[in-house]
């Protein structure tokens, strides 16, 4: 499969799952690769994230990042253009990260993308937006059909400047670098390596036929209590 073909594949799962795949089950190497700390490493989004648009499902992309700040905090600031180019030149689904770099009575009510902006970056490649602030123009970009987690809304924003493009930001609890793979929809975030994506997509198969048997089972127990606690105890015993 080409690199398209596999993100376009990773979207059939859902964010949990990916999680799991990822690192939740360190101790069950056939189903978890274990890449992270599952408590303690930096690899998914906490509960501050939010979904605009829980009806799009899930979407996955490389990571482009970038932050931006108040004017004349960069010595030489970038600009929309800069930001633009690195989404084209992924020549992939591109998930843009952006980390407001602001005092918090600033970011709060710093309405950062809108209408604009989300048709420039859906024009160059990107299918989402992650931020740790909020934006704006929900009614506008929902018929563009680019996924939104953000903070919150809010409906205006005063000057600010793009300080640095494709360098390492943190988002919500989730640390995120130039090129890592997002996955992300109603639940939240997670990112990996993109060399982890073939290891990553063998393992969502097989989880995903693991639990579908494990529910199906449970279905067919009715309500024997004993045998549906057996039953998860023999699936999920990691």
């Amino acid at each position: 499969m080409t690199l398209r073909e596999k993100l376009e594949a990773l979207r059939r799962y859902d964010t949990p799952s990916v999680t799991n795949v990822v690192a939740s089950y360190p101790k069950a190497p056939q189903y978890c690769l274990n890449l992270y700390d599952a408590w303690y490493g930096k690899w998914y989004t906490d509960q501050r994230i939010r979904c605009m648009y829980p009806e799009l499902g899930a979407v996955a992309g490389l990571a482009v990042t970038c932050t931006y700040a108040l004017p004349g905090t960069a010595r030489e600031p970038k600009t929309l253009r800069h930001v633009l180019r690195e989404i084209r030149a992924k020549d992939a689904p591109v998930i843009v990260v952006i980390h407001q770099d602001m005092p918090e009575e600033i970011r709060s009510r710093n309405g950062l993308c809108g209408g604009n902006m989300m048709t420039a970056f859906k024009a160059t490649g990107a299918v989402g937006v992650l931020s740790d602030g909020p934006s704006r123009d929900i009614d506008e970009v929902r018929p563009m059909k680019m996924q939104y987690l953000l903070t919150g809304v809010t409906p205006g924003h005063g000057p600010f400047e793009i300080t640095r493009v494709n360098t390492p930001v943190e988002i919500c609890g989730m640390e995120v670098a130039d090129g890592d793979v997002i996955h992300m929809d109603e639940n939240g975030a997670v990112k990996f390596p993109l060399d982890r994506l073939d290891d990553v997509l063998e393992r969502l198969a097989k989880l995903s036929a693991r639990e579908s048997d494990c529910m199906r089972r449970v279905r067919e127990a009715g309500d024997d209590v004993e045998l549906i606690a057996d039953i998860n105890a023999e699936t999920f015993k990691y």
